[in-house]
């Protein structure tokens, strides 16, 4: 039976630097592959980093010069893949023959290019980006600046034997997105956060013991010091923001729901564990909730994978 080891980044990033923050990603992508990493999972939103600033600018109200100077900025620094922005964290993967999940804010171009989304990147070990999730629907105050994505990154991934999928933060609460990759056969469930004890320390374990599958957990860290002196209303944030925004929280559950690596907090840096994929085929054996344990003839869950787009290009 196959085995995996996985690095957690749990990083800050350089907040809504793009290519400051592509840099500290690569060096954490070597660092992992050092170490004989077959996996290097980062953060939501890591690259360029999570929109803290919407609870610290009265991100809600109409025509605030904060905000659209903001925004601006983020866009800039966002991550549009069909330009080549992850051209080199792919071919770092494939050089040194390791797979990346990457949180990122991605401008899409297929959607106009000015949007954002919050996007969850499957790169293999061979350098090729094999799904891009866009997160479902972004979660409260992230609805001011994400756009709500599509089925398209539902899907799992093959790695050393193990069947890999993802998701973004919250939708991790969202039980069809969840059967969805189950049903796909997923054993391994990546869930990226921006940062957070609170989000991590439940659900993780949570959602093993549903799944019978390991859980990582990977989140960024963001302290009050991790604000670029260049970020635009520098002052205005400073004054608001409190001295830990994300603490952390990464973690591992295993297929028995219970820790494999317990919650890290106020620690940045790699986190590695090794997982067995025997462990999970011993706990499907009195639980699998798409297998033995399901019933397909009274409950069936619908998947639409289409890329949603706002105009199709019909040949005359």
């Amino acid at each position: 039976m196959s085995e995996l080891k996985i690095a957690m980044a749990q990083l800050a990033p350089v907040w809504l630097n793009k290519s400051q923050t592509i840099e500290k990603a690569e060096q954490a992508i070597r660092e992992a592959a050092q170490e004989k990493a077959d996996l290097i999972v980062f953060g939501e939103g890591f690259l360029p980093g999570y929109p803290f600033w919407l609870a610290l600018s009265d991100g809600a109200k109409w025509e605030l010069p904060i905000n659209k100077s903001l925004y601006a900025h983020y866009a800039m620094n966002a991550i549009q893949i069909e330009s080549g922005d992850l051209k080199n964290i792919c071919l770092l993967a494939k050089e040194l023959k390791i797979a990346v999940y990457l949180g990122i804010i991605e401008r899409a171009a297929d959607r106009g290019g000015h949007s954002l989304y919050c996007s969850l990147v499957y790169i293999d070990q061979k350098g090729e980006t094999q799904s891009v999730h866009r997160k479902l629907q972004p979660t409260y105050d992230e609805r001011l600046t994400w756009s709500p994505g599509d089925g398209n990154g539902l899907r799992v991934h093959n790695l050393n034997g193990f069947t890999l999928g993802g998701l973004n933060c919250w939708e991790n609460w969202m039980p069809l997105p969840r059967a969805a990759l189950y049903a796909q056969g997923e054993n391994l469930h990546i869930a990226v956060w921006p940062g957070g004890l609170h989000n991590t320390k439940d659900i993780t374990r949570f959602i093993a013991r549903e799944s019978r599958s390991y859980v990582v957990s990977v989140s960024s860290l963001m302290r009050k010091e991790d604000f670029p002196k260049d970020t635009p209303y520098y002052d205005n944030l400073m004054d608001k923001a409190p001295a830990i925004l994300a603490d952390g929280g990464s973690a591992i559950a295993g297929p028995n729901g219970e820790w494999l690596v317990e919650p890290v907090v106020h620690k940045e840096g790699l986190i590695y564990s090794e997982v067995e994929l025997k462990r999970v085929f011993e706990e499907r054996q009195n639980f699998d909730p798409v297998g033995h344990y399901s019933r397909p003839d009274v409950t069936k869950l619908t998947l639409n994978t289409e890329r949603q787009n706002t105009l199709n290009i019909k040949n005359q």
